[in-house]
């Protein structure tokens, strides 16, 4: 069964840090992108980042280059993504997903989610 599990949401403060973990089974981790999506309130969801996506490289959302770093420990399974100097507007449940597809950014691309984190940052 395949099973993505997010962690490390959270509340804090604008200008502050979180690390969210994606922690995957139930399939070869090493063959599939894996993606970061956040839906903030009364919006669409959005593509935040993956790796092993965008024709195998890395991929970032303008709204979040510079800040937000994702990374993948393929001993453990899981794909970090760490949020520095976050704002208001990066206040969302943020999923991560999974994809057989290289050049997956998109989230049509995606085969496999969890059931998301909430991240709330607020002064």
């Amino acid at each position: 069964e395949v099973q993505l599990v997010e962690s490390g949401g959270g509340l804090v403060q604008p200008g502050g840090s979180l690390r969210l973990s994606c922690a995957a089974s139930g399939f070869t981790f090493d063959d599939y992108a894996i993606g970061w999506f956040r839906q903030a309130p009364g919006k669409e969801r959005e593509e935040v980042s993956c790796v092993r996506c965008n024709d195998n490289s890395t991929y970032y959302a303008d709204s979040v280059k510079g800040r937000f770093t994702i990374s993948s420990d393929n001993a453990k399974n899981t794909v970090y993504l760490l949020m520095n100097s976050l704002k208001p507007e990066d206040t969302a449940v943020y999923y991560c997903a999974a994809s057989r597809f290289p050049e997956a950014v998109f989230e049509a691309w995606y085969d496999y989610w969890g059931q998301g984190t909430q991240v709330t940052v607020s002064s």
